[in-house]
């Protein structure tokens, strides 16, 4: 009796990983409800289904059910630090969605996890960059400023130094001083000539500022790179179109961008409708 006991929860616990592992790849593909039907039916939910149904949800802009599964996720595992990262973008979602009231007490709650998840993994690079955009936005009174920002930002340019080299050019770019902005880029260029996001960043910073020539040649340095990167076609149409050239070129590399296989760090695809439709005239 006992064995057929444990045999039952075996298949189910087997049945259980095998549904997760498929959400899981759902989710990467950006079929985010999808995932989240095979997640709801799971008769056991752990703190890692919990961390994935949240992240369907913040995907889908459903951002108080996404804090609802992180909390779950998290109280079920509190040294998480992915788990308190992700509660700190569902808050931090919340904040800018809400009425001014709400806002400040979920920006502070954003904050709050940011320095939780930093605090649990220091090396946690994508939590310091979130923390950094934090105190480099928030107004002192929520617990933003220029010195935390500038001090995150060397923390992470202890961790990954052309990502360091990256933050401290979005920290000179919002204070206007986009010559040592271009520097850092240049840096950044510099020790990791083999990322495509680093030209894309520089080609985004030199069309600020109206060199459309020097811009172009790093967004063609980017597809010598990687041609076929859906983050590159998006990024280099957004960038014509707020330049007001190229549209025809935008417009196709939109229209690739959609048939594109595209993953949850990617823009959205809606996004790239949007887009479509200021160069068709609404």
């Amino acid at each position: 009796m006992k064995s057929s006991v444990w045999l039952a929860l075996a298949l189910v616990a087997g049945a259980s990983a095998a549904d997760l592992d498929q959400a899981l790849k759902l989710y990467h593909l950006t079929e985010y409800e999808s995932s989240l039907a095979i997640l709801q039916t799971l008769p056991q939910k752990d703190a890692a289904v919990y961390e994935l149904i949240g992240r369907n949800y913040f995907q889908l802009g459903e951002f108080k059910k996404s804090t609802d599964a992180f909390e779950r996720a998290e109280a079920a595992d509190p040294r998480n630090s992915q788990y308190a990262l992700w509660l700190g973008r569902a808050y931090g979602r919340r904040a800018e969605t809400s009425n001014p009231f709400s806002a400040v007490s979920q920006a502070g709650k954003a904050r709050q996890y940011f320095e939780r998840a930093v605090e649990l993994d220091p090396h946690n690079v994508e939590a310091l960059n979130d923390l950094l955009e934090y105190y480099m936005n928030a107004p002192g009174i929520l617990g933003g400023g220029y010195e935390k920002a500038k001090a995150t930002a060397a923390k992470i340019a202890a961790i990954d130094p052309a990502e360091g080299h990256y933050a401290m050019a979005t920290l000179a770019e919002k204070r206007k001083e986009m010559a040592s902005a271009e520097d850092q880029l240049r840096r950044a260029i510099e020790l990791a000539p083999h990322q495509v996001g680093r030209f894309i960043d520089m080609a985004r910073l030199l069309a600020k500022l109206g060199r459309y020539q020097e811009s172009d040649q790093n967004f063609a340095r980017a597809e010598q790179l990687a041609p076929d990167n859906p983050k590159l076609m998006y990024e280099r149409a957004d960038v014509y179109i707020k330049s007001g050239r190229n549209l025809e070129t935008a417009k196709a590399l939109l229209q690739r961008y959609l048939s594109a296989t595209i993953t949850p760090d990617d823009p959205p695809k809606s996004d790239a409708r949007k887009l479509l439709q200021q160069i068709q005239g609404g």
